[in-house]
């Protein structure tokens, strides 16, 4: 794999650029590999234009040397994005069946970093990410997995099943957010060869 000169970060739902593992993520990338280009764009509700916002965003990228992170939900689109350019892909407990998922959140919901703001779920979006899914991971080898056995929020068997044949760090406890994404981050760089 060519050296890494290019990170897109994909928050999780209800989540922003300043989530604590985007900033985290952010700070250890400027730190270790301060001229890699880093992006980590504010994804709107609905998914249709999320990966609208993505695709036009990571366009003149050099896909053999761009890579994708994504949470939760950004790690759903994280992988609909690696499966698109062949990129590699670090995944934090990604979500696996959103539309399934987030069809109990119908309506307006506070944003996580300013409940002024609302993240609006519409039905169409359950759609919108039913055709954003891809049909499987052609490519396992280009996939890092991260997964807590503690998260309150996901089934990590579903993960685990989903992401199978992919490197996965598979942890005992933790919780949804990975509380200790400290010890991930070398992990995850060791992965993208940075």
């Amino acid at each position: 794999m060519p050296p890494i000169s290019h990170i897109l970060y994909l928050h999780g739902f209800r989540s922003s650029p300043l989530s604590t593992k985007a900033r985290m993520t952010h700070a250890w990338v400027q730190a270790h590999w301060p001229d890699l280009h880093w992006w980590c764009p504010q994804l709107p509700g609905s998914p249709a234009e999320a990966m609208q916002l993505v695709m036009d965003g990571i366009a003149a990228w050099p896909t053999g040397r761009m890579a994708v992170i994504g949470s939760s939900l950004g790690g759903f689109y994280a992988t609909a994005v690696a499966e698109r350019t062949g990129c590699p892909a670090v995944l934090l407990n990604p979500a696996v069946d959103p539309a399934r998922d987030l069809v109990k959140y119908l309506g307006e919901q506070p944003a996580w970093h300013d409940p002024s703001q609302v993240v609006e779920v519409r039905l169409e979006h359950m759609d919108e990410l039913r055709a954003i899914a891809p049909a499987a991971i052609t490519h396992p080898e280009r996939y890092f997995v991260v997964i807590a056995k503690g998260d309150e929020v996901l089934d990590w068997r579903e993960m685990h099943a989903r992401y199978a044949g992919c490197s996965i760090r598979l942890l005992e406890g933790s919780d949804h957010a990975l509380s200790d994404y400290d010890q991930d981050l070398p992990h995850l760089t060791r992965f993208l060869n940075l």
